[in-house]
């Protein structure tokens, strides 16, 4: 979810299953927040498009970063690369382009000083294993940066964000407990922290404050999406949100002095895409 040129904009994964069709991408935008309609609905013949998150480039434009993933005539996974698209007024898109090479997959792009940085999972066959920091300065062209070696169980989903102009903070799922890293300029040296908690689709902002708030799916026996204050070693939940089952995946805006959070969840039944808005005290 994101603001773009003064209206809401969100976007999500449509597909008959969790997995294993030609998912599609569909964008979403609001005047208020409340009533909503369809902007673009993105596809790829033979391919699931998946985990689209949109962000906005230096030059104005949006940006929507995605997954594809390819299976055989049986449903059976066979590669991936990540796709990207762009839009001058979120409506027109131009078509998916594949980045880098098979079996990445770039997770969430943060910008900040003209550069987009973004964490990618290197998979061997659907299973992930590695984990890289990119940078790119037009979403097309994507340097390495770093590997995050020595990380183990199998680190994954990632966001990154920033304490001021150079401190990079990332909260990385892996199969286990979700570590905290910190760094700071060329980011390859890190300091990593055990959260104690599992967490599924991580995201987390950082308000005009100061403060530091996540959200994700906490996993267990009831999985539900909930709400955590962070710090640079520290990720502790204070709210969970009418959720549960195959949930989370969080977006996060703030906006007018309240905390927006888009997320997915199948607890009433067939899955739906659900908006919170929450006051911080």
């Amino acid at each position: 979810m994101n603001r773009f040129q003064d209206q809401w904009w969100c976007t999500f994964r449509e597909g008959t299953g969790h997995a294993g069709d030609d998912g599609r991408v569909r964008v979403i935008t609001s005047d208020d927040g409340d009533r909503w309609t369809s902007a673009a609905l993105l596809q790829q013949s033979g391919i699931d498009l998946r985990d689209p998150k949109l962000s906005i480039t230096p030059d104005g434009r949006l940006m929507l970063i995605m997954g594809g993933s390819f299976y055989n005539a049986r449903r059976i996974y066979q590669s991936r690369a990540p796709r990207v698209a762009f839009s001058r007024e979120g409506r027109r898109w131009t078509s998916p382009r594949k980045l880098l090479a098979e079996d990445h997959w770039l997770w969430r792009v943060t910008w900040q000083g003209g550069v987009g940085y973004s964490i990618s999972k290197l998979g061997n066959g659907k299973d992930p294993r590695r984990v890289m920091l990119y940078r790119t300065r037009d979403g097309l062209d994507w340097d390495f940066v770093t590997e995050f070696r020595d990380i183990p169980d199998w680190p994954n989903e990632a966001t990154i964000r920033f304490l001021d102009e150079q401190e990079m903070v990332v909260l990385l799922r892996r199969n286990k407990t979700a570590w905290i890293g910190t760094s700071r300029p060329p980011y390859t040296d890190w300091v990593w922290t055990d959260t104690g908690h599992r967490i599924g689709g991580p995201n987390f902002i950082r308000l005009p404050d100061g403060s530091l708030w996540a959200a994700g799916r906490s996993r267990g026996e009831h999985p539900r999406t909930v709400l955590a204050r962070m710090t640079r070693t520290r990720y502790k939940p204070v709210l969970t949100l009418p959720s549960g089952g195959d949930c989370s995946y969080p977006g996060m805006v703030w906006h007018d002095g309240l905390l927006w959070i888009s997320y997915y969840s199948s607890h009433e039944g067939q899955t739906n895409i659900y908006l919170a808005r929450i006051r911080i005290p």
